[in-house]
């Protein structure tokens, strides 16, 4: 038995504290929990592709354009932004669902986008970035010489 015990300690159960197991046996039943205050949020994206562009669109409602940054490195997308909380000073809250804080989101880019000529648009909630294809990986036609 003491054979046993530092193989449980060494990353088991026993090192986790109490409210990480309560936190875990009320999300297994989906209710809220009450030991942690802020989780971390990542806001759900969409990537899809024409055959000129790579279009990135994230929803990120209740947000303001001026909370959220991109920026682009080399053939990495990263977009930051952080949701503040809204809630009243006066009012009790029993439930709360929604999330709030700081988050990041980073997406490896094909090596054939055109970093220099990325857009970004903001509407009702929904962050919609453009990522053109450069013209050299633009399909072309060939013409077939005699």
């Amino acid at each position: 038995m003491t054979a046993l015990l530092p193989t449980l300690r060494r990353g088991g159960w026993v090192d986790r504290p109490v409210s990480d197991l309560f936190d875990r046996f009320f999300e297994d039943f989906g209710w809220p929990t009450r030991f942690t205050e802020e989780r971390a949020w990542s806001p759900p994206l969409d990537i899809s592709e024409t055959e000129n562009e790579l279009i990135l669109r994230l929803e990120v409602p209740g947000m303001d354009k001026k909370d959220i940054n991109i920026n682009v490195s080399k053939e990495i997308l990263t977009v930051t932004g952080e949701k503040k909380t809204e809630k009243e000073e006066d009012e009790t809250y029993h439930c709360t669902e929604r999330c709030y804080g700081s988050f990041s989101r980073s997406i490896c880019l094909p090596s054939d986008v055109d970093t220099d000529k990325v857009d970004a648009t903001f509407k009702e909630g929904v962050l919609t970035i453009t990522l053109p294809r450069s013209e050299a990986a633009k399909p072309r036609h060939i013409e077939i010489k005699s």
